[in-house]
């Protein structure tokens, strides 16, 4: 009997022991288990300073693992916000940028003056004019002032020099009456004769314009040159007129000269010799 309850000594001490680390091995798995609940719950709370203090049995506190883990998970936001803020930079970036054209400001349109049209006169050469006995006597010779002027300075035929001296004025009354210059100037020698007779001198009347039987005085070389074209003109040579029958030399003889048979042959070979073949 007492060998045997010294055996059971050593065997009764060993279950003892291997009771005791049970229990440590227990109670370590309950702390770890705690330790891992408390560390999935510390990953949801959030307080004002990111801290959680949990006590465990053995006192130890394990709120600075909740801090570093905090402050890996703001790191990690950190760097989640700043990712995004760079992919938004980029994609900014990457857009087309846009230039707004401005329009331009309506200009005011300047208007231009007008030009006065300044149209060509196509005059011929002295030997182009022609003349007939039935010719248009409104028709003008189409010889321009100047080479009018020198033509009449050498005609011949004009022995007094009045048809030089006043080529000029007649040329611009013919161009303002319509009148051909050729038919107006024989016409005057036809009345008053290349010399100018006294008469039609003293009284300025060039064409034998008469009142009550007697010479028109006018008073001046270009009253009496004016007169004898426009009275041509409005009662004479354009329809309408007062004394109008046509615009031939025959035509004006029946109310200018109506008594003469040689008036037309008059005039007309006056004519002929400013423009001789």
């Amino acid at each position: 009997m007492l060998g045997n309850n010294q055996d059971s000594v050593p065997l009764q001490k060993f279950a003892i022991i291997a009771g005791a680390c049970l229990a440590i091995i227990v109670g370590t798995g309950i702390i770890a288990g705690k330790s891992i609940l408390f560390d999935v719950i510390g990953l949801g709370v959030n307080t004002e300073d990111n801290k959680l203090a949990i006590a465990s049995e053995d006192g130890y506190t394990r709120s600075g693992d909740i801090q570093a883990r905090s402050s890996e998970q703001a790191r990690t936001e950190e760097e989640i916000i700043e990712v995004e803020l760079n992919e938004e930079e980029q994609v900014s970036e990457a857009q087309p940028v846009v230039i707004e054209e401005q329009a331009e400001e309506p200009q005011e349109e300047v208007q231009e003056a007008p030009q006065e049209v300044v149209e060509e006169n196509h005059y011929i050469p002295i030997s182009e004019v022609k003349i007939s006995v039935d010719m248009d006597l409104t028709q003008r010779t189409g010889l321009s002032r100047e080479d009018f002027i020198n033509y009449i300075a050498g005609l011949k035929v004009d022995s007094s020099g009045f048809f030089e001296e006043n080529a000029g004025l007649i040329y611009d009354l013919c161009e303002k009456y319509e009148l051909n210059e050729i038919f107006f100037c024989g016409l005057i020698s036809a009345e008053s004769g290349w010399n100018i007779a006294a008469n039609h001198r003293r009284t300025y009347n060039y064409i034998s314009l008469m009142s009550n039987g007697k010479l028109i005085n006018y008073g001046s070389v270009e009253n009496g040159l004016e007169t004898a074209a426009k009275t041509l003109h409005n009662k004479y040579l354009t329809p309408g007129g007062s004394f109008y029958y046509g615009k031939t030399l025959a035509a004006m003889k029946t109310r200018f000269c109506p008594a003469s048979s040689t008036w037309v042959s008059l005039v007309y070979g006056r004519m002929s010799q400013m423009l001789p073949k």
